[in-house]
This record gives C-alpha cells, sequence and structure tokens, in this order.
C-alpha cells in the first residue's frame, strides 16, 4: 500500500527523528515517508529524501535492489515479517562505501506489515579494506567476506584468516585492527614463514642478556610490542612444532618468558592469523597441534581468490591504476580488459598489481591495450584454459548495474561509456540485457 508522507504518524516521525542513527521509514512501494537528519547529512549531503525511493537515493538505480543483481532486505522482510541485516555498497557524498543496513518490518494494527524501518551505518572496517586500493568489489563471493570482516572487527575475537598467496591477508587484518577498540594501539606483523627456526622465539618472545651467543643485550620480543594492540602472525601454518606449545601457553595465559629469562611476562594483545595451508591437513599430518588450531580459529574468514570473482577485476584494476602512479592517467581498452579477465591469476591481487605497473610502463598513451600486456595472459592457449564464460558473465553482471542505475536515455548510457549507441545495442543484445 503506497502511503503518503502526510499520512505518516506524527508520534512515528518524531520517534525516527530522534533515534542515534541514521534511519528512514519505507512504504511497501519502497518510497522514503520519513528519515532524520542523520540519515539526510550521512547519505544525500543534507538533501531532502522523502517521497523518493531507497533505492535510487541509495545506489542510483531505477529499480529495486533483487531486480539490479543485489540482495534486498525490504523485500527480504516483507516475505519473511523478521529483521533483516545485509551489507551494501551505498553512494555517499564521500563516495561509494560498504554500508551495514538493518530493516525493521512495522505491523499495523490488523497484523499486515505496511512500513519498513532502516538503519544505517557505515562500517570502518569496510571502509578501511575498501579504501585501501587491493581490496575492492562487489561480487558475492566478497561481499561475504566483507559481512564476516565487518562483525568480527569491533570485538577481541581471535580471527583466521585464510586464502592463496597474494588475496590480501593483511591488507584484511590492517583494516580489522583499524577497525578495533585497539586501533590506536600498535599493530605488529610477524612473517612466520620468513624467520630461521631458531630465531623465531626470539623475534616472538624476546630474550635477555648473555641468554646466548650474539645475545648482547636483552631485547623485547613481538609479543611485548603488540600489548595492548594486535599481533598478527602471517603464514601461521609454519611455525615449528616446538614453538606451537609455547605459543599455545601465551594464548591461553597470556603470558611468556623471554629466551633465557625465568620471570614471567605479562601481556594482551588481539591475535589475527593467516595461512594458505590447509591446516586441517596439518593436524592431521601431525604438523600442527589440533588445541592450537581451534584456538586459532575461533572465528576462520576465507578470502577469496581473484578467479572466483571475475566480476570485480574491473573495478578493482580502476582501483589499483589510480594508486599506481602511472606516468600518465591510464584505462583499459576492452581488449586488454578481456585478457585481464580471462587469466586465472595464481598470484592473485599481488599478480594483478604487477601486471598493471608493468602495462603502465609499456604504455605511452592514456589507455592500456592488450599488445601492453604479457603475452602469457592473452594468448590463444591461455583463453582457451579459462573460457569465454566467465568474462561474458562478468560482462553482463557489469553492464546490467551500469544499465540499471542510468536514469537518462540509450544514447546518453553509450556516450558516458565512451561506445557508438549501435555498438552499445549490440552488446545488449549479446548479453541478453533489456
Amino acid at each position: 500500500m503506497t502511503m503518503s508522507p502526510s499520512d505518516l504518524p506524527e508520534e512515528l516521525r518524531s520517534l525516527v527523528q530522534q533515534l542515534h542513527g541514521a534511519h528512514i521509514v519505507i512504504d511497501a512501494d519502497f518510497r522514503i515517508v520519513a528519515a532524520n537528519d542523520e540519515y539526510r547529512q550521512a547519505f544525500s549531503s543534507g538533501a531532502e529524501v522523502v517521497g523518493r525511493c531507497c533505492y535510487e537515493v541509495s545506489h542510483g538505480y531505477a529499480m529495486p535492489c533483487d531486480q539490479a543483481g543485489e540482495s534486498c532486505p525490504r523485500s527480504r522482510a516483507a516475505a519473511t515479517g523478521h529483521p533483516q541485516r545485509v551489507l551494501h555498497v551505498h553512494h555517499t557524498p564521500r563516495g561509494e562505501e560498504y554500508v551495514q543496513v538493518q530493516m525493521y518490518p512495522l505491523r499495523g494494527a490488523r497484523g499486515d506489515v505496511t512500513l519498513f524501518v532502516e538503519h544505517m551505518s557505515a562500517l570502518p572496517a569496510a571502509r578501511a579494506v575498501h579504501s585501501s586500493g587491493g581490496l575492492t568489489g562487489r561480487s558475492p563471493a566478497f561481499v561475504t567476506m566483507m559481512e564476516q570482516v565487518s562483525r568480527v572487527a569491533p570485538t577481541d575475537t581471535a580471527v583466521l584468516l585464510l586464502g592463496e598467496t597474494g588475496t590480501g591477508k593483511e591488507m584484511v587484518a590492517r583494516a580489522i585492527h583499524e577497525s578495533s577498540s585497539r586501533a590506536q594501539a600498535p599493530f605488529v606483523p610477524v612473517d612466520c614463514s620468513g624467520l630461521a627456526e631458531t630465531l623465531v622465539e626470539s623475534e616472538l618472545f624476546g630474550h635477555e642478556k648473555g641468554s646466548f651467543t650474539g645475545a648482547l643485550a636483552r631485547k623485547t620480543g613481538l609479543v611485548e610490542a603488540a600489548a595492548g594492540g594486535t599481533l598478527f602472525l602471517d603464514e601461521v601454518g609454519d611455525i615449528p612444532l616446538g614453538l606451537q606449545v609455547k605459543l599455545l601457553r601465551l594464548l591461553e595465559t597470556g603470558t611468556f618468558r623471554r629466551v633465557g629469562g625465568i620471570e614471567p611476562q605479562h601481556t594482551s594483545f588481539r591475535l589475527i592469523a593467516a595461512t594458505h595451508r590447509d591446516l586441517q591437513q596439518r593436524v592431521r599430518d601431525d604438523l600442527f597441534r589440533a588445541d592450537l588450531y581451534y584456538r586459532l580459529a575461533a572465528f576462520p574468514v576465507r578470502l577469496p581468490p581473484l578467479r572466483e570473482r571475475r566480476e570485480d577485476i574491473p573495478l578493482l584494476a580502476d582501483s589499483l591504476l589510480s594508486r599506481l602512479g602511472c606516468q600518465h592517467p591510464h584505462r583499459l581498452a576492452p581488449d586488454a580488459l578481456a585478457c585481464l579477465v580471462r587469466h586465472d591469476y595464481p598470484g592473485n591481487i599481488r599478480e594483478l598489481r604487477n601486471i598493471l605497473e608493468r602495462a603502465c610502463l609499456m604504455s605511452d598513451g592514456p589507455a592500456i591495450e592488450r599488445r601492453h600486456l604479457p603475452p602469457a595472459i592473452c594468448s590463444p592457449s591461455a583463453q582457451a584454459a579459462t573460457g569465454a564464460s566467465p568474462l561474458r558473465d562478468a560482462e553482463r553482471r557489469e553492464l546490467a548495474q551500469v544499465v540499471a542505475a542510468h536514469a537518462g536515455t540509450r544514447r546518453e548510457l553509450a556516450a558516458r561509456l565512451g561506445v557508438s549507441e549501435r555498438t552499445l545495442y549490440r552488446r545488449l543484445r549479446e548479453l541478453g540485457i533489456d
């Protein structure tokens, strides 16, 4: 049932205005019938939003979110009659941001749902990840990861980041730290694979003067350096078995001893660990302690490899190019983008960044073309290995989002995309987009 803003009970309008945080009230037709000042300031630069559709204000869409390929909390709340919570990318005066959306259905006197209260809050963890350049995306796999990060970041729960090399585990760990109550304290990263086994214990726990040859003075370990902040153990699966016992004791009691020391030392930190290995298999192979694994894996977060979110590659490539400091501003020509989307990226985001950095150096003009990319990723054999369907899927999703968000004519859309109107119609027809 469509409701005019003037039909809204004054008590409800007054309540929304007094609620802490950005709140709006939406009717059954997705139209905003009330909004508080916090919402106007955070999401519309103070402009009036009452009378406009929520999807148009938040996303610039011409249709509801679920018709544009995203989850729609209002539709889900209407269908279930229960509150819904989702993570969305919203337009804000500061640019695009990940926003936690909580939707509450309101029942009328007859028990039917006619209005919905929506609460929106920008997430510091999501903002930190999204602004890092190496972690940008809208694919389902990426949004799932982001939602998990956003839920665990404000807590002190131990996090285990699981992902292949180059997926951005340290960037996610830093974002979690920056969004926690420990953000003003140190973030101390430790590359467990880069330390010699004989030095790992000394690096982590420190040592006393004279505890071994060359120990000319007391040394503070990385565990002490992280006091009050976050200790990030990268490639934790490579920690030697003998040291795993001491790490477990540290996590359970908050105490440790420096190498050569007698007195126990106390510390407090938030632990984030990461690995590209299958820790459960290493437990089965007796290479990793089961009790330590369960202590680390309180909240596992899987970082998807780039080949599982090919539709993010255009956005990710643009974001990386803007941060590479190329001599000329660059954009990707369609033939180059086609090669990039098809590639499997065993090195993930790190590999994509290296490819783009090389392409910037090879290109003297404003566009990066196929000939500027490494021949190996554009060869027919490389393209045949991955097939054309992922590219078509990525193109279809990307173009469908652009079409849904564009309120003007197809001629204006073609001009915005830098193609002829005829080419635009041909691509829409080929990809099955109305």
